[in-house]
């Protein structure tokens, strides 16, 4: 079947869904792993926080990518990569220095998913009009963040499973669970080795193969090159300021909402359980966020993102307010907890689509497309990683209702910045 022929959700789904997973165990999954373990909270912070850096840096190797080979090429090389990665993690757990080692490997799987994060994008942008990247925008939305609810919810759920069930034939708590642990992430690896292997056949090209004969000189010249044409592209400022503020307010409560769901009600929380909190978001928030993703997409594709973008931004930012009225109230209404949730839920999946998609569609058109994207999705993920750095002192300094409102005001720039905006380039809603 000719890449032409090849329907979009042969390969969009899995592709996203490959891209998500190491993101997520590593910013996520890895501190739940180091806590069981018995690794300090200050420890599991800084290192779990350092590693994630090359998602945000991943710009500076983004033209070396289009020098050699295809798109398809590092795609399929870095999720084979990845995986055996972490099946080397999984050993490494029996050393007496698995700390060390795995993160260390952890820190070279975090190049490999940055890198595939490149390549994929740029696999999308090549082989689908704009259109079609409006209408399947929702589902790349979608499917990557079903890695999060898959590693959130299903892989250290089951590591638990598997604590328990190693406890109970006598292993100690430290084995029980190093076992439980290597068994989950032999099982990423085997997931991410089938993916690749399904996309040697799955996936289009990207585009054409690079030229043959470049050099490390030609590639240095080509970042030199992209970062030049980057900050020389129309508008540019204000979409640099578009994206930093579009997820302001995000950043700030992404770290501290599962806190806030924890805290005692005397300290101003909710009082919830784990098994509370893994319930809200790994069945109702995960399943209307799915639902938000999907319907944006297909809502930008007969409208136009130019017509959407505004609402989209509000859809995207009010939700918020959700923690704010949950912090002043406190009730102790599941359904109103969980009712929140899923609201806030719905919203970010149904908002966020459309600051992915303005990346490719304003920002990234032009020669080094896939490397501006790069660069675009890079200050995105620095603004909400200083943010989130921000967010346990601003939180600690303010009680949570305090916090919560302080939020809803940082959420008005993204709402004059999107109004404001400009646009580079006309999108053609239900462009067959």
């Amino acid at each position: 079947m000719t890449d032409k022929l090849r329907s979009p959700l042969r390969w969009v789904p899995s592709l996203y869904f490959a891209m998500g997973l190491p993101f997520v165990v590593l910013n996520m999954v890895s501190a739940v792993l180091y806590k069981d373990l018995g690794i300090s909270d200050a420890q599991i912070a800084f290192w779990t926080s350092l590693i994630m850096w090359p998602w945000t840096i991943k710009f500076l190797w983004s033209p070396f990518l289009e020098l050699y080979r295809t798109k398809k090429f590092w795609v399929v090389g870095s999720q084979l990569l990845s995986g055996v990665l972490f099946g080397v993690a999984a050993l490494s757990l029996q050393l007496p220095l698995f700390f060390s080692v795995s993160v260390a490997v952890f820190a070279v799987v975090a190049f490999s998913g940055a890198t595939h994060d490149i390549a994929a994008d740029g696999v999308y942008m090549s082989e689908l009009s704009p259109a079609s990247q409006a209408k399947y925008i929702g589902w790349q939305g979608a499917f990557y963040n079903l890695a999060k609810l898959v590693a959130t919810g299903g892989l250290v759920w089951f590591a638990g499973f598997l604590y328990e069930g190693f406890s109970a034939v006598g292993a100690a708590t430290f084995d029980a669970y190093v076992r439980s642990w290597t068994v989950v992430l032999a099982i990423l690896c085997g997931l991410l080795v089938l993916l690749g292997v399904y996309h040697v056949r799955a996936l289009p090209a990207g585009g054409g193969s690079a030229s043959e004969g470049r050099s490390l000189r030609d590639g240095l010249s080509g970042l030199k090159e992209v970062i030049a044409a980057f900050f020389t592209k129309r508008h540019i400022w204000y979409y640099i300021t578009f994206i930093i503020l579009y997820r302001l307010g995000e950043g700030f409560v992404m770290k501290i909402v599962p806190l806030f769901l924890k805290a005692d009600t005397a300290s101003g929380g909710l009082g919830l359980t784990n098994q509370q909190i893994g319930l809200y978001y790994g069945t109702f928030g995960a399943g209307a966020f799915l639902l938000g993703s999907l319907l944006a997409g297909y809502y930008i594709a007969r409208r136009g993102l130019r017509r959407t973008l505004f609402t989209l931004c509000c859809i995207f930012n009010l939700p918020f307010g959700v923690y704010a009225l949950l912090a002043w109230f406190q009730p102790s209404s599941l359904w109103l907890v969980g009712g929140g949730i899923v609201v806030e839920y719905f919203g970010y999946g149904f908002g966020f689509v459309g600051l992915t998609l303005f990346m490719m569609q304003q920002v990234a058109p032009g020669r080094h497309q896939m490397a501006h994207y790069a660069f675009a999705s890079g200050i995105m993920n620095l603004s909400v990683m200083l943010t989130g750095m921000a967010s346990g002192f601003l939180s600690d300094l303010m009680s949570y209702r305090i916090f919560f409102l302080a939020v809803m005001l940082a959420t008005i720039p993204a709402f004059v910045i999107t109004r404001l905006v400009p646009f580079t380039y006309d999108d053609k809603p239900n462009d067959k």
